[in-house]
């Protein structure tokens, strides 16, 4: 019996002497310890899972070198060789996260985007343009965003303490050079664009890409639909005038057409005006857009619109107290072409044309203005993803511009025009360490031939994840622009404008709720000032203007907790000054106001079939300047205020009612004072107020849309 003992203590010694204990611990590097973990030898079926803690401990029988494999989700397989031969292991395996770009942080700060990417969605592409008292204006809807300022009298984008001549447009990469119909002085205009022609807008309050220049201070990128899913027609019926558009669609392409026309004067004899108008504002534009697919990855696109308007407005002539009428007639053409397309093995490009003609001619009490532009604008880029986590961007573009101003009255006739060509490289990489931070560095160079200048402009983003909902960002750069026209036209002697962007962002988006909150300040420097010479003489130019602007941007969106309901909430606090121009100090522009707010509500009413929208906006006093008081721009405008309202019914699948009424408690609403050139007999300058075309605007519309199956309709315009 002792034998037997003693022989089976030495097999079950021989065994135990044959096995080999490996253990350790799983952990993510930076995240703590990884529960569930496979761990095993490859091309065995030993093996283990990791616990709570991470730690794991199997043996094995095998001996000689194996390969330990660990593997999780999420995360890079581990593996590592060892060998087998009967003494314990013991391992510390750190895992790194798998790289995602869709899951990994984005750059959004001075960024908000519309459309189809899941990166920086703090609003839809829909949201542009169901947005109440927008009225279908792009630029309109904008205004409900922070950052913006709401400029009664003018309607175009001002942000963040910059002038609306510092926001450009683009359209599928190529620059806007007229983004605006044109007005009369203290008339509010609006985009030339039909909104419902864009699946995508990017809207960069600041800190933006290296690929863009001659921008101040933002810049709106606009991106059209791509391929239509079938053949249709589409009516629009609307109080100042009707549209038809129709979609014929092939193999590989499709063809839109466009019309409309625009005349208020029925609508004008029912509502009430604030202004005098002979002839009532009358517009017709065509417009065409084809789509075409090229090889397996290109799309070609191709877009073209003409449009004609004319109106005769009565106005004070405040030196001669008298009626005069105002007369404006403008032509526009625009083309605006892109492709895109594959070059292979991670390789892009990227190619985008524009060409504009714009022409103003506008009479008044015997005298004659006219002004042309002719631009042009040439662009390509490309792409290389080096890796995952490497992305490198280089392109060129070409801006050409050119301006003739011609002013003739019964004694003289004055011809002012000027012709500038402008190349420029830019070239930027974005950088991912890991899902959790991303850098973008980037510089731009221009040359202007008109100025005899160059210039180059570092830019630098990036991005820090917190959690799977909210991030940093921050941006920093140089951004230049040539000086307005009004200048340009008079003299060459000028240089580049500049302004210094420093941005820092928080967004926290879930559970289909955002925040957003940024904080920036802008440096300006070398801006044009206007001596005490004749505005004619190249010497009464130069670059010595300076300013700055300073703020906190708040934005909030609830798409939860009302069911049915969606709200967003914007505030801005802006603190600006600036000696530029023909401004005698540094003093607050007339465009800036300290406080502005929005309010968007928008509800779905299920067994109505119905959208309806509630806009309410409120930007603080902004000072103007009364020639008759000491202290420069010492006196303040009305706060603005406005209350808008619209509602949408679905009458049949393929037939919609829409209406909207645009400030509808009646708010006061007055934009500060214009005052006459000369002082009369009293030394007093004679003044008026101005205000807007009328104290409230009405929308009514019918959208019809007929295609085969008769169940299509332009619902997604509307809600």
């Amino acid at each position: 019996m002792k034998y037997y003992i003693f022989f089976c203590l030495l097999a079950i010694s021989s065994a135990l002497s044959g096995q080999t204990v490996i253990s350790g611990t799983v952990r993510a590097i930076k995240d703590g310890t990884l529960p569930g973990a496979n761990i095993y030898l490859k091309g065995t079926y030993d093996g283990t899972s990791s616990n709570a803690e991470g730690q794991f401990s199997f043996t094995t029988r095998k001996t000689g070198t194996y390969t330990l494999m660990v593997e999780f989700m999420g995360y890079e397989p581990f593996s590592q060789e060892i060998t087998l031969e009967g003494k314990a292991i013991q391992l510390n395996v750190e895992m790194k996260e798998t790289f995602n770009k869709l899951e990994a942080v984005n750059i959004t700060a001075g960024t908000f985007e519309a459309g189809d990417r899941k990166q920086a969605n703090t609003i839809s592409s829909l949201d542009m343009i169901t947005t109440a008292g927008a009225a279908g204006d792009v630029f309109g809807a904008l205004q409900s965003l922070p950052g913006t300022t709401t400029i009664g009298e003018s309607g175009r984008l001002f942000v963040k303490g910059g002038d609306s001549e510092e926001s450009q447009t683009y359209i599928d990469g190529a620059l806007v050079h007229t983004p605006y119909n044109s007005s009369a002085p203290n008339t509010a205009t609006r985009g030339r664009f039909n909104p419902f022609m864009f699946k995508g807008t990017i809207f960069s309050t600041g800190g933006y890409s290296a690929e863009y220049g001659q921008a101040l201070s933002s810049v709106l990128l606009l991106n059209t639909n791509d391929m239509p899913a079938q053949d249709q027609l589409d009516i629009s019926l609307l109080s100042v005038g009707p549209e038809i558009a129709a979609t014929k669609c092939w193999k590989s392409g499709a063809v839109t057409a466009t019309l409309t026309y625009n005349n208020l004067r029925p609508y004008m004899d029912l509502v009430p005006q604030n202004y005098e108008w002979k002839k009532a504002p009358e517009s017709g534009t065509g417009a065409i857009s084809i789509r075409q697919k090229t090889g397996k990855t290109g799309m070609l696109k191709v877009y073209g619109s003409f449009d004609r308007g004319s109106f005769t407005l009565a106005q004070q002539d405040l030196d001669q107290d008298k009626m005069i009428d105002f007369s404006l007639g403008n032509r526009n053409t625009f083309i605006n072409s892109s492709f895109i397309s594959s070059l292979g093995k991670g390789w892009s490009t990227t190619a985008a044309a524009s060409f504009t003609t714009d022409h103003d001619d506008v009479e008044f009490d015997g005298t004659r203005f006219k002004k042309e532009l002719t631009g042009f604008h040439l662009k390509n880029t490309i792409s290389r993803e080096v890796s995952q986590k490497i992305t490198v961007r280089a392109g060129a573009e070409w801006f050409s511009r050119s301006v003739e101003q011609t002013f003739s009255s019964q004694a003289d006739t004055f011809l002012n025009q000027y012709s500038n060509n402008t190349i420029a490289a830019f070239t930027e990489a974005e950088m991912y360490a890991s899902k959790k931070f991303v850098t973008r560095i980037g510089a731009r160079v221009e040359n202007s031939s008109y100025l005899k200048r160059a210039n180059f402009a570092p830019r630098i983003t990036a991005a820090w994840k917190l959690n799977e909902t909210s991030q940093f960002s921050m941006a920093y750069g140089w951004f230049y622009q040539n000086p307005s026209d009004d200048f340009l036209v008079y003299t060459n002697q000028l240089g580049y404008e500049r302004a210094d962007h420093y941005t820092f962002s928080y967004q926290s988006s879930t559970n289909g709720r955002t925040l957003r909150a940024e904080i920036y300040y802008k440096d300006y420097r070398n801006l044009v000032k206007q001596m005490t010479g004749d505005f004619y003489l190249p010497e009464s130019y130069n670059n010595q203007g300076s300013g700055y602007a300073t703020g906190f941007d708040l934005f909030w969106r609830d798409k939860k907790s009302i069911k049915h309901g969606d709200y967003w909430i914007s505030y801005s606090f802006l603190d600006t000054k600036r000696n530029y121009r023909n401004y005698p100090e540094m003093s607050i522009p007339g465009f800036a106001s300290t406080h502005n707010l929005a309010v968007v509500y928008k509800h779905w009413f299920g067994k109505l079939r119905s959208l309806a929208g509630v806009n309410y906006k409120y930007s603080s006093p902004r000072v103007y300047n009364d020639p008759n008081s000491e202290e420069f721009n010492s006196k303040k405008t009305l706060a603005y205020q406005s209350l808008d309202v619209s509602w949408s019914f679905l009458y049949r699948p393929n037939i919609i009612f829409y209406g909207a009424i645009t400030n509808v408690p009646g708010f006061k609403q007055e934009f500060g004072r214009r005052f006459s050139d000369q002082a009369d007999e009293n030394g007093i300058y004679r003044s008026a107020a101005v205000t807007p075309g009328s104290n409230r605007f009405y929308v009514v519309a019918i959208l019809i849309t007929l295609t085969k199956k008769g169940t299509e309709n332009q619902l997604d315009k509307i809600q």
